[in-house]
């Protein structure tokens, strides 16, 4: 075998370990990223992760949501969650207990690009998946809503997932009985949302 085919093998490989190096992603949302309802090993990050390491990448997910957050817990705790040493990317779903409470889509957005700035402070990436309101609060209300998330990822220049439900919201066999929180169907449904995202981020 010659020098230079060896050189080659050895440089396709190294291309290999930089394209699928180990990457660590932060869920960071609320009960619809934390797993609500669900044991363990259907919550969304473990899933998400389990999914991705079968597809070729090492990628280790964190489950950084919590249950009934709002966009301004998650700004309060913003700087804690995020001092995780080595996080390369977070995935900022938050608003919908906003909606959920008629909080104003200005300080929704607010708090949204308070996270943002915290987390780019650190060099960490973000991905947002954004929610929809319904029509209960009025057609203007869900028209400042809905704008939130495509205004911020064209101000923030970042990816943006239109809505993290989609394919689940109001659909009974996608969620548990309380018709909101996605069940182990949804959740799966979910992760594919999101791993065709990330892979296509990470590549």
């Amino acid at each position: 075998m010659n020098k230079s085919f060896i050189i080659k093998i050895i440089a396709i490989c190294l291309l290999s370990i930089k394209a699928f190096a180990i990457e660590k992603v932060v869920l960071f949302g609320d009960s619809l990223m934390a797993g609500y309802g669900l044991p363990n090993e259907h919550h969304l990050s473990v899933v998400l992760e389990q999914n991705l390491k079968s597809k070729g990448l090492n990628v280790t997910v964190i489950n950084g949501s919590v249950s009934g957050s709002t966009s301004s817990g998650g700004l309060n705790r913003a700087e804690w969650t995020l001092s995780e040493p080595n996080i390369d990317l977070i995935i900022l779903s938050l608003g919908a207990n906003d909606m959920l409470r008629g909080i104003s889509p200005e300080e929704t957005k607010k708090n949204l690009e308070g996270i943002i700035n915290i987390a780019q402070t650190k060099n960490i990436k973000v991905m947002l998946a954004g929610m929809i309101a319904p029509n209960s609060h009025g057609a203007e209300y869900k028209k400042n809503f809905d704008e939130i998330y495509p205004t911020i990822s064209k101000e923030f220049n970042i990816p943006l997932i239109p809505f993290l439900l989609e394919g689940v919201a109001l659909k009974p066999e996608y969620n548990l009985s309380d018709g909101m929180h996605p069940n182990k169907e949804g959740t799966l449904i979910i992760s594919k949302t999101l791993e065709k995202n990330i892979k296509e981020y990470f590549n």
